[in-house]
This record gives structure tokens, sequence and C-alpha cells, in this order.
């Protein structure tokens, strides 16, 4: 019997957390293979809030509420709301491909078969920047819509006509206009104006972030991790702090990445892979041998407390596993004979049966012959290639590209 999901109303994280588990299991270079996402993924809300891997761009924060909006000022009731919207988010992926636009584009490719469409994957991050006020989650948000209408018809006025109850926005009131002929027409550019708009709510809503730091004091940059930014030396302590336990993470981390696709190759008897991966190993030994002195000294309580504060529900076998194999990479012993060793190995093969049971590629022959030749092997960048994105798409648009 395949396996499916079904769409259920659990909490609005829950459901933009399986949206993304579905997208990753296109994803390749970020695949879950050990079971440390859930400390990658506190890390990268507190860098990043409001971000998620479905993203694409940052104009998608303004096209959505218009969309809604304008089903709204129609009074579209609760059982057309979605079929209503649905078009119009179809409509969107025409509108934009007609005007040209090309790079990141959601639906290109699937056109009105699309499955998952952004209003979905957008949702939870127009609530933390503070441009969702509705508080609740999308299907919750379609139901509510009758007694939004009704109550917002027959709003209570005292005697002298001062409004006494009043019915809450479901959006945020300050939102750019919508152009006249919307959908059509849309884009993906933002003018000074919609820049500024989503400047000014990061900035209000997530203040404490290096994403708030970095749409209002940065340039657009490509560089491939946000601890390469070439205005570092600008972030504040707290920031600086932040992003060097996140980058000690990644590079310690990809180790156990790294030997992990070593050990498929072998299993798989592979020698290209075998090469490359022995390869990518001894370039990580000599990294991580580079920075010892910095791994060394490495606040573990104070990395731990950054992560329970963000998510105080990691399980007790991730942070077992993590802190092991940082114990074991601590030990040059250990780094030189890395390869080879039988604890390191035992390590992994321990870690990947415990999260992948039966389904477990190095005990699984079938699983192992759908192995393509690589799983999460690139080092963490906790949402930066997307965060990079949106705010390369608002520093422009503030410049008036």
């Amino acid at each position: 019997m395949p396996s499916s999901f079904n769409w259920v109303d659990f909490a609005e994280d829950d459901r933009q957390r399986m949206m993304e588990i579905l997208h990753l299991f296109h994803e390749k270079e970020i695949r879950e293979e050990l079971g440390i996402g859930s400390v990658r993924d506190a890390f990268s809300d507190i860098l990043f809030p409001g971000t998620s891997t479905l993203h694409t761009r940052a104009k998608y924060f303004l096209l959505i509420p218009w969309i809604f909006l304008r089903q709204e000022g129609k009074k579209t009731s609760s059982d057309k709301i979605e079929e209503n919207s649905r078009y119009d988010e179809i409509s969107i992926i025409r509108a934009l491909i007609n005007s040209g636009e090309d790079d990141g584009v959601i639906g290109k490719v699937a056109g009105s078969k699309l499955k998952i469409l952004p209003s979905y994957m957008y949702w939870s991050g127009l609530g933390i920047w503070g441009i969702r006020r509705f508080d609740g989650t999308l299907y919750q948000y379609f139901k509510s819509l009758d007694s939004f209408y009704f109550f917002k018809k027959n709003i209570i006025k005292s005697d002298d006509k001062e409004i006494i109850s009043n019915v809450p926005y479901n959006w945020d009131q300050n939102l750019p206009p919508r152009p006249s002929n919307f959908p059509e027409g849309a884009n993906l550019s933002l003018s000074p104006q919609e820049a500024e708009y989503l400047r000014e709510r990061i900035v209000t809503n997530c203040r404490k972030s290096i994403l708030a730091f970095l749409v209002d004091n940065t340039v657009s940059t490509d560089v491939d991790y946000i601890w390469m930014h070439p205005q570092s030396a600008e972030f504040s302590d707290l920031h600086k702090n932040q992003i060097q336990h996140a980058k000690n993470f990644s590079l310690v981390m990809n180790g156990a990445s790294l030997l992990y696709n070593l050990m498929l190759s072998e299993k798989r008897n592979n020698e290209d892979c075998i090469n490359k991966y022995q390869n990518k190993l001894s370039d990580w030994i000599s990294d991580i041998k580079n920075q010892m002195s910095q791994i060394l000294i490495w606040d573990m309580n104070a990395f731990w407390r950054i992560v329970f504060e963000q998510n105080s529900h990691i399980h007790f076998m991730t942070r077992r596993f993590i802190e092991n194999w940082i114990d074991f990479v601590k030990d040059k012993q250990n780094l030189d004979k890395l390869q080879e060793n039988d604890h390191a190995r035992y390590l992994i093969t321990r870690r990947e049966v415990k999260i992948k049971g039966k389904r477990s590629r190095l005990k699984n022959q079938r699983m192992l012959e759908q192995w393509l030749g690589e799983s999460g092997a690139w080092p963490l960048g906790f949402r930066w290639s997307i965060a990079r994105r949106l705010i390369n798409d608002i520093l422009e648009g503030l410049r008036g590209k």
C-alpha cells in the first residue's frame, strides 16, 4: 500500500514542517539522514525567522495577501474561498511567466496541477513577519470568513456612533495596494514602496534576528554561507555569537555526513563515490585541524542554551549523538584515522538505524539500492541560500532596481 499524508487541522507549524519534509525528498543536498534537523532548524529559525525551504522570492509575501484581500473584497464565502483563491494562485503562475519571470516562479513546471500552493508555503512566514493578522491555519482562515463578513457588517456602535465591538482584520492594514489589474501583470520585482514595507515588517517583528539587520544595514551579496558575509564585522556581538555556534555545528557535523556517504559508497562497491568521499573527508579533516583551536574552546553549554530557547523539544538521543560525535572529532588521533575508525562508523550506523529503523540504508539492501550517490553531504547552511534570495529581492527593491 503506498504511503500518503492526510492534511488535518494541525497547528500551523506542524503543517509547515510536513510541507518542508515533502519538499526535502526532492532536495538531495539537504536531506535529513542522521536526525540533526531539529537542531539545524532551531538555528535557521533564530537567524532567519519566517523563512522556509519552500520559499523562492520575497514578492510572494505580497502576492498571497493580495489574493485573499481580493477575495474578501468580493465576500467570497467559506465554501468557495479555497477554490477561488486556488484559481487566482494558478493565474499568477501564468501572469508571472507572461511577464518574463523565470527565476523563482512557483509552479512554473506543474502549472494548474500544482499540489502545494504558495499560500500554504508562505502562510507561517506571513504570520511571523506580521503581514497576516489572522491567528490560525489557512484552513481555519477559510472557515472563518463567513463569520468575518457577518460581524464586519454588523459592527456594534454606541448611541454616539462610536464603535464598541470591532472585527479584527485578517491582514495588516498597511499593505501596499495591489495593482488594479491584479493578478494579471504580476511580477516578482519589488517596487521601492513594496520593498520598504517588507523591510519594515521584518525589522518590527523579527528585530533581534540577523535577518532584520541584513535588510536594514547591508548590501546584496552572493556568498555561500552567512559567516562569509562581507559585512560580518558589523554584526552585533549577539549575532556573531549565534553565527559562530552555527558555523561550528555545520563544520563538525559535515564530517558525520561525509563518513555516512563513504560507508554507503563502500556497501554499493561504487569506486567513483568511494574516491569522491575519501577526498572530501580528507579535505574536511584539514578544515577541522585548521579550526581546531575554535572547536576546542566551543562552549557546548552555551550552544545548547541557544538551541533549547528556540526548541525545547530536542530529543535527548539527538543531543547524545551530536555530543558523542563532537567529542570524537576533538581527538586528533581519531581524525588521523577517521576513515577506518570503527568507533566513528559505529556512531553513524547506530544513529542511522535508530532514525530509520527497517529503512536504514546501512542495513536494508533494498533501501541501499535506492541511494543516488549523495545524501546530505553538503555543510549545513541554515536556510541562508533561501534568506539571501529574499534579502536581495528587498535590497534591490529599495534601490529601485
